[in-house]
């Protein structure tokens, strides 16, 4: 019993630790890319055109940023292996609210 409950606890602050890295919290927005953008002004393209194919109104604001159907977003990015091959994670963080 003195062994379960700190282990139980541990469990459950790596998964909270992970789901933090791995962007999937309220109001982000995470898209996986199969192909490898090294460049980052293509990889932010994509990005744009994979938000309007799914048919959000999209317009790059500078570095790394994006107002998405109204609301600012901050542009990061992660390279995760799942399965043993690289992907690319991108997530949009929600930034400070338009005026």
């Amino acid at each position: 019993m003195e062994i379960i409950l700190p282990a139980l606890l541990f469990a459950a602050v790596l998964l909270f630790l992970f789901d933090y890295l791995m962007g999937y919290r309220k109001n982000h927005i995470v898209i996986d890319f199969d192909e490898l953008y090294p460049d980052l002004d293509e990889h932010m393209t994509a990005v744009h055109e994979r938000l309007e194919h799914e048919g959000k109104t999209v317009e790059t604001n500078g570095y790394r940023s994006f107002i998405i159907n109204g609301r600012s977003y901050l542009f990061t990015e992660r390279t995760v292996n799942i399965g043993g091959v690289p992907v690319q994670r991108t997530i949009l963080k929600p930034g400070k609210k338009q005026t």
